[in-house]
C-alpha cells in the first residue's frame, strides 16, 4: 500500500501465465493495469463502475499500463501476463500518480517471484518509474497535490519518470489560464525533486525484491 498524504492505493500484482490473444505466439509478455477507486474513498460517495468503465478509470487505467511497461523488457518475461490491480482506499488528490509509484513496486514483486522461480532472468527487469502531481496557484509551484490544492490550482500537471531520468508522459492543463514555458520548466524542476525523493523509496524497497 502507498501513501502519499491522506491518498492509500492498495497495489497487487497478479502473474498470468498466458497472454492475450492477439500476443499469443510472438514469445512477448504483457503488463497491464486496472484502476478501481472504492464508492467511500471520496468525501462523497461514487457509485461503483460495474459494467462499463467510465471515461476518467480507462484513461487512468492506460497510463499505469503504459508507466509500468517502461520497468520490463517484455521479449523477456515470456508469453506470460502480468495485471496489476490499484485500488484507491482513500482518495485526497493525485491517485493516479500514486497508483503508478506503487504498483511499480507490486510490478517488482511479481518479477522477482519470477526470478526466483528461475522462470526469467534479473535482466527483465529494466528499470523504476515514478509519478507526481505539480500544479501553481498565484505563481507559487505546489508539488503533490492534494484535493483542495488540485481544485484550485491554476494550472495542474503530472509527470510520469523512470529512474534513469526518461519521461514516460507529461500531462499538462491550464485549468483556469495559460502557462507559460518558464513556468512549465518551473514545475518541472519542483517535479524532478519529488521524483528523485519516490526514487530512493522505491530503491530501498526494491533492493530487498530485486537485489
Amino acid at each position: 500500500m502507498i501513501e502519499t498524504g491522506h491518498t492509500k492505493v492498495l497495489c497487487a500484482a497478479t502473474i498470468d501465465e498466458s497472454v492475450p490473444s492477439w500476443m499469443k505466439g510472438k514469445g512477448s509478455g504483457w503488463v497491464t493495469a486496472e484502476y478501481n477507486m472504492l464508492p467511500r474513498s471520496t468525501h462523497t460517495r461514487s457509485k461503483r463502475e460495474r459494467e462499463k468503465l467510465g471515461g476518467r478509470t480507462h484513461e487512468i487505467q492506460r497510463l499505469i499500463a503504459r508507466a509500468l511497461r517502461a520497468c520490463v523488457d517484455l521479449n523477456k518475461i515470456g508469453e506470460r501476463q502480468i495485471i496489476v490491480d490499484c485500488d484507491v482506499i482513500q482518495a485526497d488528490g493525485g491517485t493516479r500518480t500514486a497508483s503508478i509509484t506503487g504498483a511499480c513496486i507490486a510490478l517488482g514483486a511479481a518479477i522477482s517471484k519470477l526470478i526466483v522461480d528461475k522462470k526469467i532472468q534479473r535482466e527483465a527487469w529494466v528499470d523504476t518509474v515514478q509519478a507526481v502531481s505539480v500544479g501553481m496557484k498565484k505563481g507559487e509551484v505546489l508539488v503533490d497535490l492534494d484535493y483542495n490544492e488540485d481544485a484550485s490550482c491554476d494550472v495542474d500537471m503530472n509527470f510520469v519518470r523512470t529512474g534513469k531520468g526518461d519521461f514516460v508522459e507529461i500531462q499538462g492543463t491550464g485549468e483556469k489560464k495559460a502557462f507559460t514555458e518558464e513556468e512549465m520548466l518551473k514545475m518541472l524542476r519542483g517535479a524532478k525533486g519529488a521524483l528523485n525523493k519516490l526514487q530512493s523509496i522505491q530503491n530501498e524497497n526494491l533492493t530487498k525484491l530485486l537485489g
